[in-house]
């Protein structure tokens, strides 16, 4: 299945998307917009700083969203940008803007869409006696007599000026200064913990909500593509919209 389409912004619309939904067939076409349901959308999206190319697959009537942001390519006022979605038999997407690739892998490990196979066992727990810092304090380890962690200390050359009168002043206090004694705070050094498992690990199961499918890709009811959006500005213009599975033609049609 290739989705092809034109899209161009006339100006910088600041804060809006540009995609195509496709969906199944529709017994009004008018009624299309949101809610309407929809099997790919795919385009560019924007709102400030945040900018993607959107490539969500519906799944069981779940809207998944790929795990990574696809790179976002629509900029540059009033230039026409090509976008071309390639969906494959083997459960693959290829996503080209302006013949350029900006994506290709895998509907299985790219989206979730399958649940996992395996899920952390929920009858399996930490021990409690389970030790897992590598390292700990020297029991053998004290701290000096000497050491100083007091960061502050009165300076004790400070003198109550002639003219402090407690009753209107209130009851006078010598200032602080920095202690040049001061050492930090003190931590006994570490050595290696004898008891020391290494990392718990949580054994895993098979997950009994796992269901395999290499049919990701396929969508038994294509019949409708349209435009659903929200945008701050107009001004963005939709052209030669193509769906087919040739690449020859897809190629030929957006020169």
């Amino acid at each position: 299945l290739i989705i092809q389409y034109q899209a161009k912004y006339e100006k910088d619309i600041e804060c809006g998307g540009g995609y195509v939904k496709i969906g199944p067939k529709l017994s009004d076409p008018t009624g299309f917009g949101d809610p309407t349901p929809y099997n790919i959308m795919f385009g560019p999206d924007k709102c400030g700083y945040t900018k993607r190319t959107h490539l969500i697959f519906n799944y069981k009537g779940k809207n998944v969203l790929k795990k990574s942001d696809l790179a976002y390519k629509q900029e540059g006022e009033g230039t026409s940008h090509v976008y071309r979605l390639l969906l494959k038999p083997d459960n693959t997407a290829r996503v080209e803007i302006d013949g350029e690739k900006i994506y290709e892998g895998s509907l299985k490990e790219d989206w979730e869409l399958l649940a996992p196979k395996e899920i952390k066992d929920p009858e399996d727990k930490k021990p409690s006696d389970w030790v897992d810092d590598s390292m700990m304090d020297d029991p053998e380890d004290k701290k000096p007599e000497n050491w100083v962690e007091e960061k502050r200390i009165v300076d004790e050359k400070a003198k109550k000026p002639d003219d402090w009168d407690d009753e209107i002043d209130g009851e006078w206090e010598p200032p602080m200064i920095d202690n040049p004694d001061y050492k930090g705070e003190w931590k006994p050094k570490q050595i290696d913990n004898p008891n020391y498992k290494g990392e718990w690990i949580h054994p895993e199961i098979d997950n009994p909500e796992y269901e395999a499918d290499d049919a990701l890709y396929k969508y038994d009811d294509i019949g409708a593509i349209g435009f659903d959006l929200w945008q701050v500005k107009s001004g963005t213009i939709f052209d030669n919209i193509l769906v087919t599975d040739s690449v020859e033609h897809a190629e030929s049609f957006a020169k």
